[in-house]
């Protein structure tokens, strides 16, 4: 059976010991051999004098993790620090990119500016619409990440029909909220928000029961500093299965789990772990 190959991370920006992480972060994407891999708090340094902008491995940090391992990108912008330092979501894939927007997120009154990047890819299955996103991410911040959810679940209902001549679409990201939080039950078909429900599958849903599940864990010193207790945060979505069972997950595990010794001690790849999972192409 053919399968797709999908992977997501939020990468912490430049925070850490950033050249020790990237040497990390590209080693593992390489073992990974992942056909698409959604990135969140993607850095890139381009002066707003320069048009175009011409990203490169010494201005933006997905050209950084892609360069030389056969990646095309496409970026979205979540916020603006001005001088030409945007701060964002990316996507690395070995496919054609037919498409590429970006989305504002509703929530900007609470201090935090956040977005959805959608881009369309051509694959050897079809056409397949590819969403990477990051939620607010305080804690208390969950009447905004459940505008966020419907705002984001709307719009690909809106670029990706369901009648229309797409695969599955897939919505990669970090959403800041756990699996029992009503952002995320939204997505999954089991909370109603004004009369509204759809339905993602979780990938997480189809991994094996004995695979650790946290991606913001205690177990990394980069996230234990914060305080914050453990819990998975970062997802993979489909909408589907479809009718023909197109998108169906498996091998549904954590990625960039891996560590090195560095300079000062213990290094990983983020403050976060990853995951990575295959979609089945074929019709069954």
């Amino acid at each position: 059976m053919e399968k797709l190959r999908v992977a997501t991370l939020n990468i912490w920006n430049k925070a850490g010991p950033w050249t020790e992480r990237l040497a990390l972060m590209r080693k593992q994407v390489k073992d990974l051999s992942a056909d698409i891999i959604g990135l969140q708090e993607v850095l890139r340094f381009i002066p707003d004098e320069k048009q175009p902008p011409v990203p490169a491995p010494d201005n933006d940090q997905a050209s950084e993790i892609a360069d030389g391992l056969g990646y095309n990108i496409s970026y979205g912008i979540a916020a603006d620090y001005s001088g030409g330092l945007k701060f964002g979501n990316a996507l690395l894939t070995k496919y054609k990119i037919l498409d590429s927007r970006t989305f504002r997120l509703p929530g900007a009154d609470s201090g935090e500016t956040r977005s959805l990047l959608y881009t369309l890819l051509e694959t050897p299955w079809g056409r397949l619409p590819t969403y990477v996103t990051h939620l607010n991410w305080k804690l208390h911040h969950g009447v905004v990440r459940i505008k966020q959810a419907v705002y984001i679940a709307e719009r690909i209902f809106v670029l990706s029909p369901v009648e229309a001549d797409f695969l599955p679409p897939i919505l990669l990201g970090d959403f800041n909220a756990g699996p029992q939080a009503d952002e995320i039950r939204y997505l999954k078909g089991e909370h109603v928000i004004d009369g509204r429900s759809v339905y993602f599958a979780d990938a997480w849903d189809y991994a094996d029961a004995n695979e650790p599940c946290t991606t913001y864990s205690r177990d990394n010193a980069y996230a234990l500093k914060n305080g914050e207790p453990n819990r998975r945060i970062d997802y993979i979505f489909v909408r589907g299965p479809d009718k023909e069972l197109r998108g169906e997950p498996s091998n549904v595990q954590r990625a960039f789990t891996e560590t090195v010794q560095g300079a000062q001690g213990t290094v990983w790849a983020s403050d976060h772990y990853g995951v990575v999972c295959d979609l089945s192409m074929s019709p069954k």
